[in-house]
């Protein structure tokens, strides 16, 4: 179609709000048979289990998901404290401010490649459609690592802290993993029932612990330490002392977490709009959230004093500022949501891996049987189990190798905790550094660099902060995680990410030596099938749709699932502007 698309070439962003309206228009009115009929197109069970079903979410059910998995409090209790004794930096706020901009400059590239595929593996097939079919294996696993540890770690963080809570309250001693493998269970339950019931219990967990974080940020403002409120953290200067680098990286770590809004587009109402709605509002909402929030640390324990307070308080800096402004009460209070907000922060990473395992079960890059969901629920049950045998493993490899006693944080916190979530986090960024350099390859290989110029600006400059702060992590890994000399094992955990990325390499080779055509669907969503490989995309192009020229839907023979080597299988069709 010329005409298509060269007025889609000329107008660029125009057609992309055209195309935004129409599919917002289409969804609205189809949205509600197919989630009624829970099944797209009706095609029948064979059809149902290999596809989630759409109409689960909104724009709050998705925002709860996403920000959940952020962790709002566990930042402010954990991560904050940490980044101020460890790194004597007290301009944190700055530094938040700087990366929600980068990571809003990376939204815009990344919102833009999800839109015309939606894809529970959200990550690698972003790069999948950018840089080739192999190199979307690859990246899947990585991200199927990186999320796994994630979760992992907070497990090791919650059984301290729900251990340390029983203990001070009741009077009853227990190991820290405990609660931790009682945790994996309830997170393992809860992941195998409907995506929107899930949304809901996540959504009262969130609302707790922002409401918490809010009424400790007015206090700390009403009750300044040095009887008055100080800029200072908001002065270039104040970055000047400590070690910015390694303060950067932990404040990176802290915005994982909205770059998971994609995954749940297959689920969504209306994706094509909600899921950029969604993400540029989680990273908006967490970037001021987290600015003020250190801010207010600041002025709670005095700009002058904050770092003194962090190295002799430790993760309990909040916990004692708390007490002295707002009373025990709303401590004991702050300790519980504490950890209801470490478990939504599970069930959110939970829900996120088990739809990874999905994806990449549905294509081949795990066994066929990950790709299947639960009959009842439509939620991907074989993944859900596969990520509480993980977590159920890396709880027991911990506790069998802790030597402490009750109360003692070593293995829990300083080992556990610390260490897996340094490996998933600096998965994801390198992830999204790679996704950044995808989003340049797809537009320019499309013929719409002149059209997208902006996005690929943004995705340069994002990219290039983010694989700085990758290399650097890598670098200083020791230090973040505060290893020893002698822990040479620790030292050598970001292998962790360049072992899975070979094993992801390998496999996607080994499925292309088998059967040529296997890969091709890598990244394509549940449109794509084995023997769609002959189109442009399937070898890392971008196809002829209008969004390879500048725009941002699918032309009229794609939504009918008829573009060349694109068919798409009859139990789908009718509702490809739904998914």
């Amino acid at each position: 179609m010329p005409s298509e698309t060269s007025r889609t070439s000329e107008s660029g962003e125009t057609s992309g709000t055209a195309s935004e309206s129409d599919e917002t228009s289409k969804s609205g009115e189809t949205s509600g048979a197919t989630s009624k009929s829970g099944e797209i197109g009706g095609g029948g069970a064979a059809g149902r289990d290999r596809v989630l079903r759409a109409g689960r979410l909104g724009t709050a059910g998705l925002l709860f998901s996403v920000l959940a998995a952020s962790a709002p409090l566990t930042v402010v209790a954990g991560v904050m404290p940490t980044a101020f004794a460890e790194t004597g930096v007290v301009g944190q706020p700055l530094l938040f401010l700087a990366l929600g901009a980068v990571l809003l400059l990376f939204s815009a590239g990344y919102a833009e490649m999800s839109r015309p595929v939606h894809h529970a593996g959200a990550l690698y097939a972003s790069m999948a459609r950018g840089l080739g079919p192999t190199v979307g294996a690859a990246a899947s696993w990585v991200a199927l690592v990186a999320y796994s540890a994630l979760q992992a770690g907070i497990y090791g963080l919650l059984g301290f802290e729900v251990s340390g809570l029983l203990d001070t309250h009741l009077r009853v001693v227990i190991d820290w993993w405990v609660p931790a493998l009682l945790t994996v269970a309830l997170v393992g339950g809860l992941g195998r029932l409907k995506t929107g019931l899930n949304a809901k219990v996540l959504g009262v967990l969130l609302v707790a612990e922002v409401a918490l974080v809010v009424v400790f940020d007015g206090a700390a403002l009403a009750h300044p330490a040095a009887d008055r409120l100080s800029l200072h953290a908001f002065n270039p200067h104040a970055l000047r002392r400590g070690s910015l680098g390694i303060a950067l990286c932990l404040c990176a770590a802290a915005f994982t977490g909205f770059e998971q809004a994609p995954v749940y587009a297959e689920e969504t109402r209306r994706p094509r709009v909600v899921v950029r709605r969604v993400m540029f509002l989680a990273v908006s909402f967490v970037t001021l959230l987290f600015a003020f929030s250190s801010w207010a640390l600041t002025i709670a324990a005095g700009p002058r004093d904050i770092v003194d307070s962090a190295q002799k308080q430790g993760s309990g800096l909040l916990f004692a500022l708390a007490d002295r402004n707002l009373g025990a009460t709303f401590t004991d209070v702050l300790h519980v949501v504490f950890a209801t907000g470490m478990f939504a922060a599970l069930l959110s990473l939970h829900n996120v891996v088990a739809r990874y395992a999905f994806a990449m079960g549905r294509e081949r890059l795990l066994p066929a049987g990950f790709g299947r969901t639960n009959a009842d629920s439509g939620a991907p049950a074989a993944g859900s189990l596969l990520q509480t045998a993980v977590s159920v493993a890396l709880v027991a490899v911990f506790a069998v190798t802790d030597r402490g006693q009750p109360g003692d944080p070593t293995a829990p916190v300083t080992r556990m905790f610390t260490c897996l979530a340094g490996v998933g986090a600096l998965g994801v960024v390198l992830l999204m550094a790679a996704v950044s350099l995808a989003v340049i390859v797809h537009f320019v290989r499309g013929g719409a660099a002149r059209a997208q110029a902006w996005r690929l600006l943004a995705a340069g400059a994002s990219g290039t902060v983010l694989l700085g702060i990758a290399a650097y992590t890598v670098e200083q890994f020791p230090a973040l995680v505060g290893a020893g000399p002698g822990d040479t094992l620790i030292r050598l955990l970001p292998g962790v990410v360049a072992v899975a990325l070979l094993v992801g390499l390998a496999r996607g080779l080994v499925l292309r030596a088998g059967r040529p055509e296997a890969p091709a669907g890598a990244g394509r969503g549940p449109g794509a099938r084995a023997g769609a490989g002959s189109g442009p995309e399937a070898h890392g192009g971008t196809g002829p749709g209008p969004e390879a020229h500048g725009g941002t839907g699918p032309g009229p023979a794609e939504r009918a699932g008829t573009v060349p080597g694109h068919e798409v299988p009859s139990q789908w069709r009718g509702s490809n502007d739904e998914l």
